[in-house]
This record gives C-alpha cells, sequence and structure tokens, in this order.
C-alpha cells in the first residue's frame, strides 16, 4: 500500500462542527464550496460564511461518509485517513484522485492537484489547479 500524504490546508480557519450549510455551485470551470464557520474556533461571528474556490475544476465527488465512518477508518483512505473535519491537499497518490466514482467536468489541468475536505456527514474531492477562500461577514 502506498503512503499518502495529507496537508492541512486550513490553518486559521475551520468550518462549523455540526452544521456546515454546505452549497456547492460551478461557476466558469471553477467550483466554489460555501460553508459557515465555526465559532468556537475561528471566533467567527453568528452565520459568518467563507467560500472555497477550486479554479480549473475539472473533477468532483460528494460521498456520504459521516464522521462515524471516518473515526472507525472507514472509506477510500482507510486507516490511511488524517483527522477528522479538516481540509487538505493529497499527495503521493498513484493516481490523481484515486479510485473515486468521480463527476467529470473536463480534462485535468497540466497542474491538477487532489483537494479533500472532511466535513461531519461528508466528504467532497475536487481534482483543481488551485484553490482560495474568502470569508464574508453575517449580514
Amino acid at each position: 500500500m502506498q503512503k499518502i500524504e495529507f496537508v492541512p490546508l486550513n490553518k486559521e480557519w475551520d468550518a462549523h462542527p455540526n452544521s456546515p450549510s454546505l452549497n456547492l455551485r460551478f461557476d466558469d470551470g471553477a467550483a466554489e464550496l460555501d460553508f459557515l464557520l465555526s465559532r468556537e474556533l475561528n471566533g467567527a461571528s453568528v452565520w459568518e460564511e467563507a467560500t472555497v474556490r477550486f479554479s480549473n475544476c475539472s473533477r468532483w465527488d460528494w460521498d456520504a461518509s459521516d464522521d462515524h465512518a471516518w473515526c472507525s477508518r472507514q472509506g477510500l483512505y482507510a486507516k490511511q485517513s488524517p483527522k477528522w473535519g479538516e481540509f487538505y491537499e493529497v499527495l503521493g497518490e498513484e493516481t490523481l484522485g484515486g479510485e473515486i466514482d468521480w463527476e467529470i467536468i473536463s480534462a485535468d489541468p497540466a497542474n491538477a492537484r487532489h483537494y479533500l475536505f472532511c466535513f461531519r456527514d461528508e466528504t467532497l474531492d475536487f481534482i483543481a489547479s488551485d484553490w482560495s477562500i474568502s470569508i464574508k461577514a453575517a449580514a
């Protein structure tokens, strides 16, 4: 079995642990994922949202793996899985993105990378060239 590395990307923010209110949309070759931020970890105000944008998104997957499956090490990454509830870049895969039943949008860009976002009740994977985050103050 190959050794996969999970590089944490959310060092200064975190999604709401219980009810992130996920919304996924696609815009001009990018995937945009909206979610609520954690008040406890970030000091975010109530209902403060963030959007992670995946540039040149070519594939994505939304899996119903929840925190129970994650903590019992079930699913795609089995005993290699990183800490639940975080956002990662996945490195060291033999095949980019592994064996997931992907929703394919386009051919992978030359600089494609694999991103994994682990929420309480689901996990999302994206193949894209880059990512960015924007934080929106509560209305």
